[in-house]
C-alpha cells in the first residue's frame, strides 16, 4: 500500500504514519517542515495554508491511464474547511481513497447518549469556509469537502477523546506530571465515573485496517463507553509514575462552585449531564462491529508516561491549543476546604 499522510509528524498523523511504515507500507508525508516525519518516509514539503502550498503535491504528478500514485489519503486537519477542499479537489485523481479524521464535534449539541452515525450534524458547515471558523464547523465542513471530492472513497473517522503517547493537547500528559509530584491530589467527581476514548495508536491502526477492507462513510471512533473508570484512569497514573499521589475524590459541586472548568482545569473529566453524554456516552458499535479493538488504559497511561520521561517530563504543546491543567492554588484551596 502507498500512503500519503498529510501532517504525520506529530501526535495521529505520527501515530498512522509509524504503522503504516510497520506494515511495510510505501510512506509519504507532506508538512510544513516545522518537524521531522518517522525514519524510513519519503516527505514532501509545503503550508496548505498559503498561496501554492500544494505546489510539491502537484508536481508529484499523476499517470493519467487511471491509475494511481497513492492508495490512500490520510488528513487530520482541523482548521480553515477550504484547506482540506483544495488538497481533496488535487487528490481526487491521484488517490483512491481519502480518510479524513473528523471528530464526533460534528453531531448538533446536545448529541443524546447512544447516538449513532446518522444523528443530526451541526449546520452552517461550509467546505469553501477560510479563516477562523469554530472545531464543530471546521470538522463537518473538511468531511463535505472530502465528500465532494471523493464520494464513496472517502471514510470519516469520527473520534472523541484521543490520548496515548505523542500527544500535544496536554490531557493525560498533564495528570501524569500532577501526579508524579505526589501528595494529596485534587480527583473530581467520583471514581466509578465510565470514560470514553480512543489511544492514538489504536485509531490509527483501525484507520489502516479500513482502507485494506474499502470501507467508507462515516464511523464513531472511540472506545466503547466504560472502556475505563475516572478512577481506573488516575490510579493507573499513580502507579506508573510510582509517587505518593494521594487521591481525594471531591464533590461535583464543591468543584463547580470553585469556578474550576471541566475538561479544561481537569483534563478528560466532565460531570454527567448533556456534554458528558455527547462525549462519553456515543454509540461506536459499527466501529467495533468494523473491527476496533482498544488496548486496556493502563498500557496507554504506562506508554505515555514513559515517553514523557523520555522528554525529561516537558509535553509539546499544539500552539493552536489552550494550555490545559488545574492552577496548584486552586487546587490546595479545594483539598483543604
Amino acid at each position: 500500500m502507498r500512503l500519503l499522510m498529510l501532517g504525520g509528524t506529530e501526535f495521529v498523523g505520527r501515530a498512522v504514519t509509524e504503522d503504516a511504515l510497520a506494515r511495510g507500507w510505501e510512506v509519504t508525508v507532506f508538512h510544513r517542515g516545522h518537524h521531522g516525519p518517522p525514519p524510513g518516509a519519503a516527505e514532501l514539503i509545503g503550508d496548505r495554508t498559503a498561496e501554492g502550498g500544494l505546489a510539491a503535491l502537484e508536481a508529484a504528478g499523476g499517470p493519467g491511464d487511471g491509475t494511481y500514485i497513492w492508495d490512500l489519503v490520510v488528513d487530520t486537519w482541523s482548521g480553515a474547511p477550504s484547506a482540506v477542499r483544495d488538497a481533496a479537489r488535487l487528490l481526487s485523481s491521484r488517490a483512491r481513497r481519502y480518510t479524513y479524521v473528523s471528530s464526533r464535534s460534528v453531531y448538533a449539541y446536545p448529541a443524546p447518549a447512544g447516538l449513532p452515525e446518522d444523528g443530526p450534524l451541526v449546520d452552517g458547515a461550509s467546505p469553501d469556509a477560510g479563516g477562523d471558523v469554530s472545531y464543530a464547523l471546521a470538522k463537518r465542513g473538511g468531511e463535505l469537502a472530502v465528500l465532494d471530492a471523493f464520494g464513496d472513497r472517502a471514510l470519516f473517522a469520527r473520534a472523541g477523546l484521543i490520548i496515548g503517547p505523542r500527544e500535544n493537547i496536554g490531557r493525560l500528559p498533564w495528570w501524569l506530571t500532577r501526579i508524579a509530584r505526589g501528595g494529596p491530589v485534587l480527583a473530581p467527581g467520583t471514581p466509578d465515573l465510565p470514560l470514553q476514548y480512543i489511544d492514538a495508536r489504536d485509531l490509527a491502526g483501525w484507520l489502516l485496517d479500513a482502507a485494506g477492507s474499502g470501507l467508507n462513510g462515516p464511523y464513531n471512533l472511540v472506545s466503547r463507553p466504560g472502556h475505563t473508570t475516572m478512577g481506573e484512569l488516575l490510579d493507573a497514573c499513580v502507579r506508573v509514575t510510582g509517587s505518593d499521589a494521594e487521591l481525594r475524590w471531591t464533590d461535583t459541586a464543591a468543584i463547580l462552585a470553585a469556578g474550576v472548568e471541566p475538561w479544561s482545569d481537569l483534563p478528560v473529566w466532565l460531570p454527567p449531564g448533556e456534554l458528558y453524554d455527547s462525549l462519553h456516552q456515543g454509540d461506536v458499535s459499527r466501529a467495533h462491529a468494523a473491527g476496533l479493538r482498544c488496548r486496556p488504559v493502563q498500557e496507554t497511561v504506562a506508554d505515555t508516561w514513559k515517553w514523557l520521561c523520555e522528554l525529561g517530563g516537558s509535553a509539546p504543546q499544539r500552539p493552536d491549543r489552550p494550555q490545559v491543567g488545574l492552577d496548584p492554588q486552586t487546587e490546595a484551596k479545594l483539598l483543604t476546604g
